[in-house]
């Protein structure tokens, strides 16, 4: 008898515990409506414009890729960003940097753990307009300019890892994407490492490590020399996802989604109209892939700055042949599921009328009876460990 009473207070100390342990899942992004078309961008203030071009042609919640560096957290600045965001039925998908090295601004200053505590805890303090809080841990991290010291995939591995736990202990709606590598990096020492290698090294040091991530980052660009036209189908070309999907799996037997946060053609090595051509007919073919969940082409706009050769838009500001074929492809309308934590009010447009709703999980004091009725579980289990 009274083995049976201790199997029946460990059975309601399980059933105890799963409704205190928050869950850990990130929601599929293709088990909704998807817009998969986006655009990357360099600054908030260009989400207006982003909006007009992912959201055309009958689109709705198309993606937006933007970059944050470890000084730029105005928390006013970039919750306006998301609330612009909400308002135009845009997704974000954040990648976190750190910035140029002091003594050397032509690389980026390696990251460290205590960068990855800092954006969780800064980004966790904004209002989404999502459930899933998208985020790019770095970028392009098989080349040292990009990783601030020799690629590592070792490192980096580890630096991936410590942000899933830190990133989903702040909130398990944070969705951790890998960083999109070089796809035409070769393996020279000291300065680069070929993709498929990295990955593999990243695997061999940290085992499982694409088990743990939610998306697969991709920067499938048309190499080499950024003008291969999208029939080309190697590990180099804007095809690559597919090979590193295929790694990814092979490595991990898990399938993961896919966020092309890069990727074009350069107008120094095509022109205006060859690149409208080749963009109409990777969407219609090679990125027409169900893994797919964002395609988001480098760049908006650019300016007079080193990456004005991708650019859109150009620099007096007029759209190119680029971006009038990506505004006319039909698109869908996205409907992505919303935050838990907001409510709908309104008839004529619920889902642009959002109000935040207190959650009351986040009370010092609902924390303080959470920590009393854990140590009142500790208590049952010591005694019955001890009778």
């Amino acid at each position: 008898m009274k083995s049976i009473f201790k199997i029946l207070i460990l059975f309601l100390v399980y059933l105890f515990l799963f409704q205190l342990v928050p869950s850990v899942y990130s929601v599929d992004p293709l088990s909704f409506p998807n817009n998969k078309f986006g655009v990357h961008i360099l600054f908030s203030s260009e989400i207006g414009d982003a909006a007009k071009l992912v959201n055309s042609s009958g689109g709705d919640w198309g993606y937006v890729t933007i970059p944050i560096q470890a000084g730029d957290k105005n928390l006013v600045k970039w919750q306006k960003f998301m609330d612009k965001a909400r308002e135009l039925h845009v997704i974000p998908i954040i990648r976190i940097a750190t910035e140029g090295d002091f003594f050397n601004k032509k690389v980026w200053r390696k990251p460290i753990d205590e960068d990855i505590i800092d954006f969780a805890n800064f980004l966790n303090s904004l209002d989404w307009p999502t459930k899933n809080r998208y985020v790019v841990i770095l970028n392009e991290v098989n080349r040292s300019d990009e990783w601030g010291q020799d690629p590592n995939p070792k490192a980096y591995a580890e630096i991936l890892q410590y942000a899933l736990a830190v990133f989903k202990s702040k909130h398990s709606d944070f969705f951790i994407i890998s960083a999109g590598l070089d796809n035409a990096a070769a393996n020279i020492s000291k300065e680069s490492m070929d993709e498929y290698k990295f990955m593999t090294e990243m695997n061999n040091a940290v085992p499982g490590i694409f088990n743990q991530i939610d998306g697969l980052g991709s920067h499938s660009y048309p190499n080499p020399a950024f003008l291969q036209p999208p029939s080309v189908d190697t590990p180099k070309s804007i095809s690559s996802f597919k090979y590193e999907k295929d790694l990814a799996e092979k490595l991990s037997n898990k399938s993961l989604p896919v966020f092309i946060t890069e990727t074009g053609w350069s107008l120094d090595m095509v022109n205006e109209s060859k690149m409208a051509s080749y963009y109409e007919e990777a969407f219609k073919t090679v990125w027409n892939d169900e893994n797919i969940v964002a395609v988001t082409p480098f760049l908006l706009k650019a300016g007079t700055g080193p990456f004005s050769q991708f650019s859109l838009i150009n620099i007096h500001g007029a759209p190119t042949l680029g971006y009038k074929a990506l505004e006319k492809i039909q698109k869908v309308k996205g409907n992505p599921k919303l935050p838990d934590d907001y409510i709908k009010i309104g008839i004529d447009n619920p889902q642009s009328n959002l109000i935040p709703k207190k959650d009351f999980l986040d009370d010092p004091t609902s924390k303080k009876d959470s920590f009393i009725q854990l140590d009142t579980v500790k208590t049952i289990l010591k005694w019955l460990i001890k009778s």
